[in-house]
This record gives structure tokens, sequence and C-alpha cells, in this order.
């Protein structure tokens, strides 16, 4: 099947344009696959990126033309995602992963996407936050002692940069502020320490942040700007990435798994502004925005050259992610309802 011209899609018509869009495999993705030796499975498959990263691997399975079982894992609240899942060709088991009996059953297969954990909206949530995000890569490293592993982690183990800094690297020190951060710092030691000891080769993807037409950081901002909300722009920089490319990115990454693990940035290459990216969506839903306070000289920003290095720009760039924004949710378009709170300089999610 031929590859989609990006470049010449105006609008997200609808969830299933956009299930298509987003779980397109690239050249890369496609090549990673067909190197894979045995089948995958997706743990936490039911987030918010899970179901088109798994889509994504099992098109490109078909396209390479590889026999491959692509397993998606969660505790599946509804029975919705599963029948998804499964039209797509991805099985599915439905499993609490913190209970290590219901681990034990899982099959045991080469290659592992390790999505699961407690993300933003985890204030008050202390306690399960640590679990999931501390306690759990120790459980899924024992299970799969020797499997290939990609695990999503996120650009907040880095410190606030100044905006001018280009963003953090790889070869930056890690610095948490808040539980949400310092919990994920505790998920990649927890990998790093399994992946020394057993020889677990491991890729450990700090991503910021994964954007698509029903979550994000450009629908919250959009979001408001059609409310008429005032904008505050303290927080006035980020990066982000279509939800597409960071997951073609991190599918990639299997190829460079490696004991001690590998760390790779993921997202967009540019800086986005905040001002101007709501002065672009107001343009986009004919209204107008204004805004309150002052940009502060310091970000959460990660720069991602290195991924780019590797496997090429972003297909879709921030221009166009925001034009479908505007149009999409101008038009009421589904939302998951799950913001960001991107805006957070004191790490409380």
């Amino acid at each position: 099947m031929p590859r989609t011209d990006l470049a010449a899609v105006d609008r997200v018509r609808d969830a299933e344009h956009l299930e298509d869009l987003l779980s397109e495999p690239d050249d890369g993705v496609i090549d990673t696959v067909r190197r894979l030796d045995g089948d995958v499975v997706v743990l936490g498959v039911g987030g918010k990126m899970g179901p088109s990263l798994a889509r994504m691997l099992k098109r490109a399975a078909d396209a390479a033309g590889v026999r491959k079982r692509v397993i998606g894992v969660s505790r599946f609240s509804s029975a919705d995602l599963p029948r998804q899942l499964q039209a797509w060709g991805i099985e599915t088991i439905a499993a609490d992963l913190l209970d290590p009996d219901q681990l034990e059953k899982l099959p045991r297969v080469p290659n592992v996407v390790y999505m699961a954990g407690m993300k933003f909206g985890t204030t008050g949530q202390s306690a399960r936050t640590w679990a999931m995000n501390a306690v759990l890569p120790a459980y899924v490293c024992r299970r799969f002692r020797g499997s290939r592993i990609v695990a999503f982690s996120t650009g907040n183990v880095y410190p606030m940069v100044p905006v001018t800094s280009g963003g953090a690297t790889e070869a930056d020190e890690p610095q948490p502020v808040g539980e949400y951060a310092q919990s994920c710092l505790g998920r990649e030691r927890v990998f790093e320490h399994f992946s020394r000891t057993d020889g677990t080769p491991v890729a450990l993807i700090r991503l910021n942040y994964a954007v698509e037409m029903r979550y994000g950081v450009l629908v919250d901002m959009a979001q408001r700007v059609l409310a008429g909300e005032t904008i505050d722009v303290t927080m006035g920089n980020l990066n982000c990435i279509w939800q597409a490319d960071a997951n073609a990115m991190s599918i990639q990454a299997f190829d460079h798994a490696a004991s001690p693990p590998f760390v790779l940035n993921v997202t967009g290459p540019e800086v986005v502004s905040v001002r101007r990216t709501c002065e672009e969506l107001a343009r986009g839903m004919d209204t107008t925005v204004s805004f309150s306070g002052v940009e502060s000289p310091t970000a959460y920003l990660n720069n991602a050259q290195l991924s780019h290095r590797l496997f090429g720009y972003p297909r879709v760039n921030i221009q166009q992610v925001v034009q479908w924004t505007a149009e999409w949710v101008q038009r009421g378009g589904q939302s998951l309802g799950k913001p960001t709170h991107f805006e957070a300089r004191d790490g409380k999610f």
C-alpha cells in the first residue's frame, strides 16, 4: 500500500482517519520489524499511545512480509479497545501487571515495549505512582529476563533548562522535580539495574510530548483559546512531536537496545513558543486570544538531535499539527479529556 502524502493532508477527517495516520509505519519501522527476531508484547497497550503503536507494529510486519504476533496487555477497563485491537490483528490479554501471578502467565516473547505507568494526573496518588513507575519494572525485568525491551520514560527526568540552551541532551544528568518525575527516574534506574546485572538489552525513551488530535499540549491550548480563556505564558516554551513519529522512533530503538541501556530523547526539533502557537491556533479557529504572565527563561526542553540523526526528522512538522488541531477542536472533534498540565513548573501534574 502506498504511503500517505502527509503534506497533502489538510485536515484529519474523523477518528478512523486519525487512527490510520497514527499507525502508518515508515520505511525505517518496516525495516526494524523485519529484522526483529520473534514476537512483540506491548505492556500497557491501553494508554494514549499504545493502540496506535501496536497497530503500527502489526502493519509494519504485514508490509515486511513477516509473520509476527503483536500482543497487547492492559487491564482493559472496557471491552471496546480489545475488540478494536483484535480487528487490527493484535492479540489482547487482560491483566493487572502489578499482580505477579498474572504477570507470570503472560507469554514470554523476545521483544517487549514497556508503556505501563502512572503519567500526568498523578498528584494525590503518590503511592500507586511509585508502585507503577518504580516497582513494576522490576517485576517485568524478572519475567522477561533476556528479552529486548524498549521502555517509555519522560523528558521530565531532566530539570528545566534555559530556553536558549537548545534543550537537555542524553549526556545531561537527570534532576527530576516532583514525585512524578522522581518516580520516572526510579523506573529508569530499575531497568538499568536489571540490564546491567542480567545483560538485558534496553532502550529508554525520554519523550516530550506526544500530540495528536484528541489529547496533548496543542489540544490543551486550542481548547482554552476556543473557550476564551486567558493563557498564562509563564511556562512559555515546550517541545512536542506528532504521536506517529514518536512511536516510529521508539520502535526503531529496538535496533539500539543495549546493556547498559541506550538512552534516547524523542521529540520534535523545534522549541515551541506557547504564545505564538496560541496565536496561530486562534487564527485557525477565527478567534482571538489574550495572555497573562511573562515567559520564564527556563522550561522543560529536550534536545532530540540524536534521534533525528538516527531516524530522520518527524514526517509531520509542528505547523501542520497546529493546523490540524485548530480545525479539529473548532468543529468539536473527539477529546480524551486528559489534560497534560504542561504549564506546571513545580513537578505536580
